[in-house]
């Protein structure tokens, strides 16, 4: 758990995390859980709890969610560092770690600290799923690199959006290319990687929902739109009550 508490009304902050393959629809779905959050009126509630000076609401990713993170992610997914020299798999987790070490003390900490509830585009689980399982580093060594750069801080709910590897790089493959880093162009790097890669890192997932069933909630992502948000939406009622008791009838 974050276990951060603010002063004065005592609200604790809630960090909940987007996981899955590439394709999955991490993105859509955490922005349709934002807008169920305000149409719901949840984030009304929370506002009157942390405060006007507080966002109630965070919307954040990994990488990329601090100014630093925005470089290291055009480095991180720049499929032209493939090519040449190339991006060396130890260069590769290091940089994640750099960026998450960074995102913890000036996004999440800060936000959690103050009662936000906090929604995050990916976080330790996918550097376990893709560093790990998919590039083959010794799980012990990135559970400490991911100790380093969170100094502790957990997940109180992961969503992971459970989709079929060759399903989801077919989505992935036919968006549009708007969460790309400005300047490239085509797959990304993650993307680019063969079949067997993001099957590992699937079988990384599922192996950490096995393992943590009291964070990890498993998602079906092959259905449309609005049946995952719909799963998405009956987990989150469920996880707010239990965090939020005083806030009754949303």
């Amino acid at each position: 758990m974050s276990g951060f508490e603010m002063s004065g009304a005592g609200l604790r902050g809630q960090l909940v995390v987007f996981e899955g393959v590439e394709g999955a629809g991490k993105s859509t779905q955490l922005q349709s859980l934002r807008h169920w959050l305000e149409q719901s009126g949840w984030q009304s509630w929370l506002q009157q709890r942390v405060g006007t000076a507080v966002p109630p609401i965070v919307v954040t990713r990994e990488p990329g969610g601090t100014e630093l993170g925005q470089q290291l992610r055009r480095l991180l997914l720049d499929s032209s560092l493939t090519e040449g020299e190339g991006l060396w798999d130890r260069t590769e987790l290091l940089l994640y770690a750099a960026d998450r070490a960074q995102h913890v003390q000036k996004v999440l900490k800060p936000a959690i600290a103050q009662g936000a509830l906090v929604l995050c585009d990916r976080f330790t689980d996918s550097t376990i799923a893709y560093q790990g399982y998919g590039r083959g580093f010794d799980l012990d060594l990135i559970c400490q690199l991911n100790a380093i750069a969170t100094m502790g801080l957990e997940s109180d709910l992961t969503l992971w959006l459970d989709l079929e590897v060759q399903q989801g790089l077919q989505r992935a493959q036919a968006r549009a290319q708007a969460d790309q880093p400005e300047g490239l162009k085509g797959k990304d790097r993650m993307e680019s990687a063969d079949l067997s890669f993001h099957q590992r890192v699937q079988q990384g997932f599922r192996a950490i929902a096995q393992d943590e069933p009291h964070r990890m909630v498993r998602i079906e992502a092959s259905l449309s739109e609005v049946q995952v948000a719909g799963q998405i939406q009956a987990v989150m009622e469920e996880y707010l009550q239990k965090w939020y008791p005083q806030r009754l009838n949303p």
